[in-house]
């Protein structure tokens, strides 16, 4: 009887196994789909995935969430991985400045917080205590952050402006551009201000800055990504009902109505469906895509992407002594402690120098980096993280090595806003997931969240009855 009731339930394909299929999968089989989920990886997660390197596990790179990421924080909910991250109560962010030569740099710290205070003066008095800006510009960041609030983000125009050219009309310069908007812009948008859509970046600040006291306060995995990613994420899956196929790349869409068909690469028994959810990245989607899917659709070969370097180094003894911080004056960007997510004390390496401390440097909008030889960053980063680090200087360098994502992000250049397709395609059943679609964030895990999310929803319920209401924020529907 079972197999028979199963089999009576409407079939849906998800096409990649990132954060938004991810989502969109749960989604439908909770709404009584059958569903299928084809991943041409090894594992799930997309974009924020673990690997094996030797005895260590690595993240491909350093992904943190804000507390305004409700959706995301919605999956880890949905996931049971709650426990697995750490969110700050309050936020901090050390920013480390630097100046002068390499044998006699001069190092001011500073941090940006927030206090218990309505907006915007909860950040007034660490504004007042950055040591990076002098009281001019103070507040000239004021100035463009009562600007900013004054923005309408559903203002189609904001897409065809970019950011810097805004900033400079608020009287920003290049002192404040430095020190607080690419600061966390470029961390955010994995761009500077010069090549980012204003209706993105406005956003982003608007958002996680100036929308509640503690939207931008910021968490991360207290455990490697997979741990969350593809374990939970692959046991909740399968408690779902959920079919993951693993190593499964989908070789060709053929869309008709009522069902779809989708084959896989190395042949095997083709997968049928009335719902087809396309959730991998905007070139592995235009591939399948039919003709006419989409408006535009022929501009979407023209949605650039935006690289992300990482850059690991295994030092022989502790030289930083918080778990973060942001550097200024430096081609380093962020750096993060991840001795004890990679497991670094249990390896052979570990039991050699038990000081050993693993840093990852994140690296975002480098263009002109992302192919350069690993000797090269070496000789590149070392002496910039002895700069800033005194420690640093006198360690021995255990391990060095780098993660590229080349096409980590969409480019968010203005004009992005007119090429993101939102869920809906022309073809019946025919879906699209994934952080580069309409959800009007940056590529980021809660935007590809969002989007798995809107898919979802865009598929009647099996059952036919109600959907459960949306909260309006994103989070998990109840």
């Amino acid at each position: 009887m079972t197999g028979r009731a199963d089999a009576a339930r409407p079939a849906a394909v998800v096409v990649g196994g990132g954060l938004a299929g991810i989502t969109a999968a749960l989604r439908l089989a909770e709404a009584g789909h059958r569903v299928t989920l084809a991943e041409g990886r090894p594992r799930l997660g997309g974009l924020a995935f673990s690997f094996r390197r030797g005895e260590l596990t690595v993240d491909n790179g350093q992904h943190v969430y804000l507390r305004c990421c409700t959706a995301y924080r919605g999956l880890l909910e949905r996931l049971g991985a709650n426990r697995l991250v750490h969110l700050q109560e309050r936020l901090d962010v050390p920013v480390l400045g630097v100046s002068g030569p390499a044998d006699a740099p001069v190092r001011t710290l500073g941090r940006l917080g927030r206090a218990a205070l309505p907006v915007p003066l909860h950040l007034a008095g660490s504004l007042a205590r950055y040591p990076h800006l002098g009281p001019a510009d103070r507040a000239r960041v004021v100035r463009g952050a009562l600007a900013l609030q004054r923005l309408d983000l559903a203002d189609p125009a904001l897409d065809a402006v970019s950011f810097g050219d805004w900033l400079r009309r608020q009287g920003q310069n290049e002192r404040t551009v430095a020190a607080l908007w690419d600061l966390v812009g470029v961390a955010t948008l994995n761009a500077r201000a010069d090549r980012v859509s204003l209706a993105l970046a406005a956003m982003v600040f608007k958002t996680g800055l100036l929308s509640d006291p503690g939207a931008s306060d910021i968490g991360m995995a207290a455990v490697p990504l997979g741990t969350i990613h593809h374990d939970r994420a692959l046991a909740e899956l399968e408690r779902a009902g959920v079919k993951v196929l693993l190593r499964a790349r989908v070789a060709e869409l053929k869309p008709a109505v009522p069902q779809h068909t989708v084959r896989l690469e190395g042949g095997g028994e083709p997968l049928t469906a009335e719902t087809v959810v396309l959730a991998g990245a905007q070139d592995t989607a235009l591939e399948l895509l039919p003709p006419d899917a989409v408006a535009h659709q022929d501009r979407l070969a023209g949605f650039g992407t935006s690289p992300i370097l990482n850059v690991h180094v295994v030092y022989d003894r502790k030289v930083l002594r918080r778990p973060f911080f942001a550097a200024l004056g430096s081609p380093v960007q962020w750096v993060f402690d991840r001795t004890a997510h990679s497991g670094l004390a249990g390896t052979s390496l570990g039991a050699a120098h038990p000081d050993a401390q693993y840093l990852a440097l994140s690296q975002s909008a480098v263009d002109d980096e992302i192919d350069l030889p690993v000797a090269e960053l070496r000789r590149r980063y070392l002496p910039e993280l002895a700069r800033l680090l005194p420690a640093a200087g006198g360690a021995e360098v255990l391990d060095f090595f780098v993660t590229r994502e080349r096409t980590a992000t969409f480019d968010p250049a203005p004009g992005t806003a007119a090429l993101r397709p939102g869920p809906r395609t022309a073809v019946p059943g025919l879906l699209l997931a994934g952080a580069w679609t309409a959800t009007g964030w940056p590529a980021t895990m809660e935007g590809a969240v969002r989007s798995g999310h809107a898919a979802a929803d865009a598929v009647p319920a099996a059952d036919g009855r109600p959907r459960p209401a949306d909260r309006g924020d994103g989070r998990w529907p109840r």
